[in-house]
């Protein structure tokens, strides 16, 4: 039986038998802290079906019944937090079309990356307003170009106000899931992120051990200096490549690969509540993008006292292990729900998903 085989029936039979292919000890779900159910992380909202980080976004992925929405922050030249994927607003939204502000196209390093278009730290949150969003990649997802320049760049605030709002009309609690983008890098310039997070989620009341919120980052120092002032769950990110960016800037040789290690992972519980890890370093995947044989780093996170939440499931061939694709077309949709299930199948506590109402099926089904 192929690995794809292998883990869809696991997760058809069952947690219990997942030491037959786990390359570490098995994990009872029990073990994982607070893994009562899997949560589902609507990432930059319903992003499958609308332009990402738009209030649109984060509506739909409520309304399909994501326990959070995840707004990545970015701020202005005024200091005002805004959701965006990345400050380079050019792939994002409109302001190419504005005369206005085509002498504001340059040319900045952010996190050793060159990057050049225009950025939200050279413009005021007035300016950005007159800016409407559009689809991040309309050559995969040609249908949310119909949405193109209906929606505004959105507050933090605006986003909280909408989840109260939702929260109540839906009858439960939205969840809220910030990023901290670039830290260092805003850091550097006069505007670091931190402050007006946690000035926003204190003025929301949103700030306490209770509160339906996570906050998110690459880096680590800054989770370490939030963990004084947040008393909400802080996440760990980890890519399956590179190091974090304060890491390479400081000389630290670790990289995130040393910080999953069962040794790794202990230093992490000792700031952060959860690791929010890219699928591969759950499930990797070989030169030809097919699956190879599950890691402990769940087992091992749970071991710590974590919660694992990895990210990104989206249900394009593009960005499904080969195992799962269903032609070579790019922007077809693949086996996804089997994508979930093999991920649900090595008891992780959530996923961040672009489709949330897929993520939930497959919960549903598990």
């Amino acid at each position: 039986m192929t690995i794809r085989g292998r883990l869809i029936a696991l997760s058809v039979a069952g947690a219990a038998a997942l030491g037959v292919i786990a390359t570490g000890p098995a994990t009872a779900a029990e073990s994982a802290p607070g893994a009562e159910q899997i949560e589902v992380f609507g990432h930059r909202g319903a992003s499958g079906y609308r332009p990402e980080h738009t209030l649109a976004s984060y509506e739909l992925a409520a309304r399909m019944g994501a326990d959070f929405i995840e707004p990545d922050l970015v701020p202005t030249k005024d200091g005002v937090l805004v959701a965006r994927h990345e400050p380079e607003i050019g792939g994002t939204t409109d302001v190419a079309e504005h005369p206005e502000f085509a002498s504001r196209k340059t040319t900045k390093v952010i996190d050793g990356t060159e990057m050049t278009g225009w950025f939200t730290e050279d413009f005021t949150l007035a300016e950005l307003k007159t800016l409407r969003a559009k689809e991040r990649i309309p050559e995969i997802r040609q249908h949310n170009t119909v949405y193109d320049g209906l929606y505004e760049v959105p507050t933090f605030q605006e986003v909280l106000d909408l989840r109260a709002r939702l929260s109540k009309e839906l009858g439960r609690d939205i969840g809220v899931a910030p990023e901290t983008k670039h830290p260092s890098y805003f850091r550097q310039i006069g505007l670091p992120v931190e402050p007006g997070l946690v000035e926003t989620l204190d003025g929301n009341g949103l700030n306490e051990k209770d509160s339906k919120v996570v906050v998110q980052s690459f880096e680590v120092g800054n989770l370490k200096e939030l963990r004084d002032e947040l008393r909400v769950r802080l996440v760990q990110l980890i890519s399956n490549t590179g190091a974090p960016q304060d890491f390479i800037e400081t000389g630290d040789p670790r990289t995130y690969a040393d910080m999953v290690t069962p040794e790794g992972l202990k230093e992490i519980a000792t700031y952060a509540d959860v690791i929010g890890p890219d699928t591969k370093v759950i499930l990797p995947v070989d030169g030809s993008n097919h699956l190879t044989e599950p890691t402990a780093v769940v087992a091992d996170a749970h071991a710590a006292g974590l919660q694992v939440v990895p990210y990104t499931v989206r249900a394009e061939n593009t960005f499904l292990p080969a195992d799962f694709q269903s032609s070579a077309d790019p922007a077809q949709w693949g086996d996804v729900l089997a994508f979930f299930h093999a991920l649900y199948a090595q008891n992780v506590d959530g996923i961040f998903s672009d489709m949330p109402d897929l993520a939930l099926t497959a919960r549903d089904q598990h």
